[in-house]
């Protein structure tokens, strides 16, 4: 079980965090298309700076300061999402995927800005909360902006679902955390189910042709990751609602948090950028190209 307050565990999910709020955040929003975000993106190591030193900070009002400096970063993202969904009324499913993408991170500031409080938010426990900021980094903010991409370029029934399917298994997930485990594990199953689709939608883009090497291998390497990363999501789900024996916390932080992040999320994020660096400027008004239907 993860163990609050100290050890190699914290260290490992505080290191995860932190790859969350320098790397993949910062990447994805590149990713989006999303020209109103360039600002925020820039000065989003003013964000990050801070509610990286809160994590290593003792419990107090100095972790909580910083770690709010934080959540003010995440709440500029998610009412830009919130800002464009009402103004342009877009619910095509790689519309919502990247929607989720932008609120989750504010989910994850939450946790972060209670557990350096010490405050055991709608009475999660402390280490419960701390793994909750990783988990929205990548099982919300990546996971959802991959499917999204996915499907803009694989826009048939196996993209439209992957768009879905990770958004809403998200939010199941945080909703089984109120109602009960088997909740949770229904949420669990369709995000697996999505996780699983945007894994297989993915190698196939590894496998196309005049792919290169690199962009091949990073796109291979996070499809195949889902596999294992996923299945073990399940297997914790479905232990914790039968009682059947499942991973510890810990085992989990240790692989499926650590798969998740860098051989999933982190590979991801950079196929997706080798990709939209190495397209042709004429290319990008293409209705497949990532940001043709963002910009």
């Amino acid at each position: 079980m993860f163990k609050d307050g100290g050890g190699a565990v914290t260290v490992l999910v505080n290191a995860i965090v932190m790859v969350g709020m320098f790397v993949i955040v910062p990447t994805g929003l590149r990713l989006t298309g999303l020209r109103e975000l360039d600002r925020t993106r820039r000065l989003w190591p003013l964000f990050a700076a801070p509610g990286a030193v809160a994590l290593w900070l003792p419990r107090g009002p100095t972790a909580t300061a910083l770690a709010s400096c934080y959540a003010l970063g995440t709440v500029v993202l998610a009412l830009h999402g919130t800002r464009r969904a009402v103004r342009d009324r877009d619910l095509s499913p790689a519309w919502i995927a990247l929607l989720t993408a932008l609120v989750t991170p504010a989910v994850a500031a939450l946790a972060l800005v209670a557990e350096r409080w010490g405050h055991e938010l709608f009475g999660f426990e402390l280490g419960i909360l701390a793994l909750t900021v990783p988990h929205f980094h990548f099982a919300g903010f990546a996971a959802a902006l991959v499917a999204g991409l996915v499907c803009r370029v694989s826009d048939g029934r196996a993209g439209r679902f992957a768009a879905l399917s990770v958004p809403l298994g998200t939010l199941l997930v945080l909703v089984g955390y109120f109602i009960g485990d088997w909740a949770e594990l229904a949420g669990a199953v369709l995000l697996t189910a999505g996780m699983w689709t945007v894994g297989l939608l993915t190698w196939r883009l590894g496998r196309e042709e005049g792919r290169d090497r690199t962009t091949r291998l990073l796109l291979l390497t996070s499809a195949a990751v889902l596999v294992a990363t996923m299945l073990l999501a399940l297997s914790w789900a479905v232990g914790e609602a039968t009682g059947l024996p499942h991973p510890t916390l810990t085992w989990m932080a240790a692989t499926h948090g650590l798969g998740n992040a860098l051989g999933f999320a982190l590979c991801s994020l950079l196929a997706w950028q080798r990709i939209r660096t190495t397209t042709r400027p004429s290319d990008q008004s293409h209705p497949s190209h990532p940001e043709s239907r963002t910009a």
